[in-house]
């Protein structure tokens, strides 16, 4: 197929997405082949110009197409930038209320690469993003946040090798004035879009989203690309469903427990009344 004949196919395609770049392996298939989009998306999430990235490797490529344990294959996408800073960079739709912990877990091996001999001032800063979309804590809302270890008292950063940030999807109204010079507010709409006319307005007069989106069209019209999309689908459908079972059955407990103690007070209050 021609270029021509692609952005021709673009151009009429109408109606919903069927896998848009908030599942994750479409995610990781658009910024593993198009390093264009990769060095966008990257220098925008680091507040860093173009000009400012010299070197751009991701560490851990798959074979895109090809099967996988579903259960046990992580999609995270670990970058090494300018050979002096590690990345690690993932798309997670679903929250199972431990994305704290795992991502406080993925980022502590992403900083842990020290080899035997090595000075400790030499390991390289490592940052985690966890673009969400999902609201983290909904008793602090908030669009893009980026965590440091911090003394409590004096808010003094203890290390600025240690970063965890979060992008939100469910929560772009919230962008500020800086989120919105970085384009990190249409990044965002660019990963929420769920119809081809949607994502199309947003890629409008922008090189670097337009090759996102043409490259989006391609991956949505690959037979193999599209099976692993809908394995990815099927096992966060499964996934959520078993945290369904699972909430339903504690619930079920916790009624019975509270039904249990209910039924120990009322004996507890007749033994009284039998020992007047």
């Amino acid at each position: 197929m021609s270029m021509t004949q692609k952005l021709s196919g673009l151009e009429q395609a109408t109606g919903k997405i069927d896998y848009t770049l908030t599942n994750d392996y479409m995610f990781r298939a658009l910024l593993q082949t198009n390093q264009k989009v990769l060095i966008g998306l990257v220098g925008a999430l680091l507040h860093l110009h173009p000009n400012e990235i010299n070197v751009i490797t991701i560490e851990n490529p798959i074979m895109l197409g090809e099967p996988m344990n579903q259960k046990e294959y992580i999609l995270d996408i670990r970058i090494l930038l300018n050979n002096d800073k590690i990345i690690n960079l993932e798309m997670q739709v679903q929250n199972k209320g431990d994305w704290p912990d795992r991502s406080l877990l993925y980022l502590c091996r992403s900083f842990d690469r020290i080899q035997k001999g090595q000075e400790y001032d030499t390991i390289l800063p490592a940052i985690h993003i966890g673009i969400l979309d999902f609201t983290l804590f909904q008793d602090n809302p908030e669009f893009y946040a980026s965590n440091k270890l911090m003394n409590v008292k004096s808010h003094k950063i203890f290390n600025d090798k240690f970063i965890l940030n979060v992008l939100s999807l469910k929560q772009i109204d919230l962008a500020t004035e800086e989120d919105k010079e970085w384009q990190l507010d249409k990044w965002a709409k660019l990963f929420a879009a769920k119809t081809w006319r949607d994502i199309k307005m947003i890629a409008e007069n922008n090189d670097i989203f337009t090759s996102a989106t043409q490259s989006l069209y391609e991956f949505n019209a690959d037979k193999l690309i599209r099976e692993q999309c809908q394995a990815r689908e099927d096992y966060e459908k499964h996934e959520r469903t078993q945290l369904m079972k699972l909430a339903a059955q504690e619930a079920t407990i916790e009624k019975l427990s509270n039904e249990n103690n209910l039924l120990r007070a009322e004996l507890e209050r007749l033994r009284k009344q039998l020992d007047l």
